[in-house]
């Protein structure tokens, strides 16, 4: 028997609390437990009402996830999208690649024009650009990882 993939874009309010526990325990495992980066992944920013959460499921299995942020949220008048973890038995699929231009298209369907901004860890600084994403200033420290934001210009 095959199951079937499905992706979901929901606002927080929209995500059953099974959906918001696997949600949150994979990021937990990717970027608190696999990074060995001890901070409180639920930052409130996830509640804000220009907060949509894309999620790629097999059954009832979380395979990816990512966090986009419309205006207001994470600054005024800038869209960014964050949080982007693909589960380790799910990598090597191109699952990431399909993640994140599906980030990209949705938040130019709910935030025309906006151009789209990443803090990207450098190591995953070329599969960005490989989308479009060009880097903005100078790498900085973020929890001890080495960063480059990265813009992406919907013009591009």
């Amino acid at each position: 028997m095959i199951t079937r993939t499905h992706w979901q874009l929901a606002g927080f309010d929209e995500l059953s609390t099974v959906q918001l526990y696997h949600m949150l325990a994979l990021r937990c495992e990717i970027f608190v437990v696999e990074q060995d980066c001890a901070y409180q992944d639920p930052d409130g920013v996830d509640l804000h009402p220009q907060a949509r959460h894309l999620n790629l499921w097999r059954g009832g299995q979380l395979l990816a996830t990512a966090r986009i942020l419309g205006p207001g949220a994470q600054a005024p008048g800038e869209v960014w999208i964050g949080r982007v973890a693909v589960a380790p038995q799910a990598r090597g699929q191109g699952l990431a690649r399909q993640l994140m231009r599906r980030a990209m298209a949705a938040a130019g369907e709910y935030w025309p024009g906006c151009p789209l901004k990443l803090g990207a860890q450098t190591y995953v600084r070329d599969f960005y650009a490989s989308l479009g994403f060009v880097p903005l200033g100078p790498e900085y420290l973020e929890d001890g990882i080495p960063h480059q934001q990265m813009e992406w210009s919907c013009n591009a």
